[in-house]
């Protein structure tokens, strides 16, 4: 590289990592992405909620939090679903998890979430404007509604909280929720009330990422595709090479000045060996994606059924509907049951809108850690950065996790004040 650039190998092609690689070549370095896939943003970043949600930039750990899992534990069709396994990473997630809970930590985790989510949300429009990239995406806010009087209730200090820290949430009520997104019109005797967040957006971060993969590639930055990496060799301290699995089957080993590690769930596993802590679990989220068939009952706005726990938004001529999360492995595979319940709720709210028949379904693994926030900076070994741990707001947060991490690699001090690895 010209300018003083260095080599920086950046393991991942989903939204953090083909963010950092387009932040990191602009900032002058060389740059090479290495994933297993085919292509970019095939893996949890293909078919997500579409929310670019900074007004619920929320911790999923709070006081009230463990008592509602237990009660959940039961359920199957449970919003946040506990599987119970012999897997003492499981437990230790969620031990931590627990000691998040404390009233104390509340405020702070908010605090940390809603910066990077703010910071994000404003790079994101500038590469929108500076790249000219479509991406389904809609400048309509984010309308959370409520059919429970008691959640709607505590909703509001949630509300209180965010507006303390600069958020616009404003509470709506019924009426007004109707007004805002008239599709919902039919269901007005069961929504007792809503939060209405008009800065926040939504976008189809699959389309988003394939775009600026393209925009690097043209930067300069190189890709391997179909390539996996099995493990990090270190040497006097320092990461001296990365070891893959070529597209052929074989291994082969590639040297960088600098090493990103941005997979997702499965950042840990490489991690372990050189005695990095990432404690990140897979929270299993699911989508189900409907062709839409009378666009004037399809909402336009982005919506939260907050009772059921899932988004909806609409993507040019197709409604994504996403939600629920398991912590029960690694597992992909389609729980039949979550996804029948997913078109019924579909099919009530929006009865005349959607093509039933010709729903796609699946599933991602959100790389969650307790507290919700995400680990991002420079590891205890000095040319090893970590990218990780957004759980359900990588999309939200990506591109400025992207932005921020280029500068701590160029020696420069990220703009938000968030609390950031080894700074």
């Amino acid at each position: 590289g010209s300018n003083g650039g260095i080599k920086a190998a950046v393991l991942g092609g989903g939204i953090m990592g083909i963010s950092r690689a387009w932040w990191l070549s602009q900032a002058g370095h060389d740059v090479v992405v290495i994933d297993r896939c085919t292509g970019p943003a095939q893996e949890t970043s293909l078919a997500n909620g579409a929310q670019i949600s900074v007004s619920y930039a929320e911790p999923w750990a709070n006081p009230q939090a463990p008592l509602k899992l237990l009660k959940w534990m039961f359920q199957d069709d449970a919003p946040l679903l506990f599987r119970p396994q012999l897997d003492l990473r499981q437990w230790m997630w969620g031990l931590a998890f627990l000691r998040e809970c404390l009233p104390g930590r509340l405020a702070p985790n908010i605090r940390a979430m809603v910066r990077m989510a703010e910071y994000s949300r404003a790079t994101l429009r500038g590469m929108r404007a500076e790249l000219g990239i479509e991406y389904d995406h809609l400048e309509r806010g984010i309308l959370n509604f409520y059919r429970d009087q008691h959640e709607f209730e505590n909703s509001q200090r949630a509300a209180g909280l965010m507006r303390d820290f600069g958020v616009e949430r404003r509470v709506v009520s019924t009426d007004e929720v109707i007004a805002i997104e008239p599709a919902l019109a039919p269901h007005r005797n069961t929504i007792v009330g809503g939060d209405y967040t008009p800065e926040d957006e939504s976008g189809d971060v699959h389309l988003f990422t394939v775009a600026l993969a393209e925009r690097c590639a043209r930067a300069g930055v190189e890709f391997r595709y179909s390539t996996r990496v099995t493990r990090l060799i270190t040497e006097a301290g320092a990461v001296s090479g990365v070891e893959l699995i070529e597209p052929d089957g074989r291994y082969g080993a590639l040297a960088a000045a600098a090493y990103v590690v941005a997979l997702g769930s499965f950042s840990p596993p490489l991690l372990r060996p050189l005695g990095i802590p990432c404690n990140v679990y897979p929270a299993k989220g699911y989508s189900a994606t409907f062709p839409v068939l009378q666009p004037g009952a399809a909402p336009t706005v982005s919506l939260t059924d907050s009772s059921h726990k899932v988004v909806f938004s609409r993507l040019g001529d197709r409604l994504r509907m996403a939600g629920t999360a398991e912590l029960s492995g690694y597992s992909r595979g389609l729980n039949t049951g979550r996804c029948e319940a997913m078109t019924r709720l579909a099919r009530e709210l929006f009865p005349d809108a959607l093509d039933f028949v010709r729903v796609s379904y699946w599933s991602g693994l959100r790389p969650s850690t307790p507290s919700n926030g995400p680990i991002i900076g420079r590891s205890r070994i000095p040319n090893l950065y970590i990218n990780t741990g957004h759980g359900t707001l990588g999309w939200t947060m990506g591109v400025g996790s992207g932005r921020a991490l280029a500068d701590l690699l160029s020696g420069r001090r990220p703009e938000p004040g968030f609390p950031f690895l080894g700074v």
